[in-house]
């Protein structure tokens, strides 16, 4: 289909007729042009491929020994290198037969070297099919993944095969995840979210881990031990009480002590899940020894039941506390801390008598700031300013509401500052000034109506209020009403305004210059006796002098705007 569809776009978007009698230069142009053309189409497509796969060495740690696991690191890179490879020799066939036409004498030979070059190019295309193949599944795989964010708040679930975590990951978040009575339901990683104090978790469900040695290990299970490896995220480490997961209380221990080192610097909580089948409490002493044994290691070890939901609430609440206190520690180590403390300021105010002055901390601050609090304190800053702290409220979750400290201060007199003095002698002695609507509307309140007629100016004030009737002396008033009447007037007068325009613009002089002079009646007959003419019996001559017109163009009426 990747050759088929090069081709295609070719014959499709390239010229398609020439004929032998056409100069050399043009075919020979021609038949380039399709060379280059299909050498184009075939370099971006390999490139598309080779920029939209990731690159294993640019991404973040867990994706991509995820995607060593699932698809082998070496045949991923091998199948991109056999693209970039293809896509080279492509690139260079292309320059070889369009150097190779520039010498063409004749269509024949021109048509000949296309065919070759097109050719060589399919050829090269068709021995890639095998890594094309591999990498569309690779593509279509890709997509089917969750997308899982590895820096932000994460609950891990880790266990046995059907101990219970994907029905605990189904009643903590939205997610839906398939469960059934036997093993390895879960084949891959499922990740579903959920809300904990104004924040946005996930919670990742990975498949079940059996007992042996790492490389003994298949893909599924190998998705998990990455997973543990790579994302910072608190551990929930579920274990069967009840052992219809088909492994004893030992196993699973044995189990926790395999993977203990991908614990290390993440909270853990041991979840002992269907404590409705059976309770730590009815176990036998071994059996009980192993929880207790966890608890002194500090462990913390709480009984659910994803069935009746007792504990569920529990482990999300202590898995979330513990994964926000291990994130501001690790965060308070780091050089972050100084951008908090240049956030914090310590106000102290202009002493006013000799009575000792105290200060009053109140804090409620959510996580971090209290650490940058105790920061603070250490710098001794209120020290250097010679106060007394009387008391610290530490943070407090905001269920908790505020709590103030009840103190006998000192009595003192109100401080009113001498501007706000003079602004009230100023207001006592200056005349108010006149109620606007807004003046009357805070005052008023939800009984002030904005009154718009109260201020029309007509002959008879009497006569604001009245309301126009609809019929009046027979008469229906709207039909004498034209709404848009100073409009139509502006129109008109628009009008009147532009014909005055266009015959101003259309005025045109004489055509000749009157500048000839006055033919008098003894100059015509002085002329005319020159001629031979007996002018003496003049008295019967008529003589008429014709009145001066000058010719002017006829004008037509200039069409109106309608």
């Amino acid at each position: 289909d990747f050759i088929d569809l090069t081709l295609s776009k070719t014959q499709r978007k390239t010229p398609t007729v020439i004929h032998k009698h056409y100069q050399i230069h043009r075919i020979r142009h021609f038949y380039m042009r399709k060379v280059k053309f299909t050498q184009q189409n075939y370099h971006d497509r390999l490139s598309q491929i080779l920029t939209d796969f990731p690159k294993l060495d640019d991404i973040h740690p867990f994706y991509a020994d995820l995607m060593n696991i699932l698809y082998d690191k070496d045949h991923y890179k091998l199948a991109l290198g056999q693209i970039n490879i293809a896509k080279n020799l492509v690139d260079n066939v292309a320059k070889d037969y369009v150097r190779l036409m520039k010498y063409g004498d004749s269509l024949y030979r021109c048509k000949q070297l296309k065919r070759a070059a097109l050719g060589r190019m399919c050829t090269i295309i068709k021995r890639q099919k095998q890594s094309l193949e591999y990498l569309e599944q690779v593509r279509q795989h890709l997509s089917r993944l969750p997308t899982i964010d590895p820096n932000t708040r994460t609950l891990l679930l880790c266990g046995y095969p059907n101990v219970g975590k994907s029905s605990f990951i189904n009643k903590v978040t939205r997610a839906d995840v398939d469960v059934q009575p036997y093993a390895f339901t879960t084949k891959s990683l499922f990740v579903g979210h959920m809300d904990y104090k104004y924040l946005r978790w996930q919670v990742v469900d990975t498949p079940g881990i059996l007992d042996h040695p790492l490389e003994d290990r298949n893909t599924i299970e190998m998705q998990a031990i990455t997973a543990l490896a790579h994302l910072r995220a608190a551990v929930l480490y579920v274990m069967d009480l009840s052992e219809q997961c088909g492994h004893g209380l030992k196993e699973q221990l044995e189990l926790f002590q395999n993977i203990r080192p991908l614990f290390i610097n993440k909270p853990l909580i041991v979840v002992a899940n269907k404590c409705d089948v059976k309770r730590i409490t009815e176990l036998s002493e071994e059996d009980q020894k192993i929880f207790t044994d966890l608890q002194a290691e500090g462990f913390p070890v709480i009984e659910t039941s994803t069935l009746t939901e007792e504990g569920v609430i529990q482990v999300k609440t202590e898995a979330c506390d513990r994964l926000l206190a291990h994130r501001v520690e690790t965060k308070m180590k780091g050089n972050k801390v100084n951008e908090v403390l240049n956030r914090l300021h310590l106000a102290v105010p202009n002493k006013r008598d000799d009575k000792p002055m105290e200060v009053f901390v109140f804090v409620f601050l959510r996580q971090g700031f209290s650490v940058a609090l105790e920061a603070v304190l250490e710098l001794a800053l209120i020290d250097q300013a010679g106060l007394k702290i009387t008391e610290i409220c530490l943070p407090l979750p905001p269920s908790a509401g505020t709590k103030g400290v009840h103190h006998h201060l000192p009595e003192r007199p109100p401080f009113i500052p001498e501007g706000v003095v003079a602004r009230r002698k100023r207001m006592e002695i200056v005349e108010p000034r006149k109620k606007r609507e807004r003046d009357l509307e805070l005052e008023m309140g939800d009984d002030y109506i904005l009154d718009l007629q109260k201020y029309w100016d007509l002959m008879n004030s009497s006569e604001k209020y009245d309301k126009i009737p609809e019929i009046w002396e027979g008469h229906n008033v709207a039909d004498y009403i034209d709404p848009a009447i100073m409009k139509a007037k502006q129109i008109r007068e628009k009008k009147k305004l532009k014909i005055l325009q266009s015959k101003e613009k259309n005025t045109q002089g004489p055509r000749m210059p009157r500048t000839a002079k006055k033919v008098q009646r003894a100059d015509l007959e002085n002329e005319m006796r020159s001629l031979g003419v007996d002018m003496d019996d003049k008295d019967n001559a008529h003589y008429a002098v014709q009145a001066r017109r000058s010719r002017s163009v006829t004008r037509k009426r200039k069409r109106e705007e309608s």
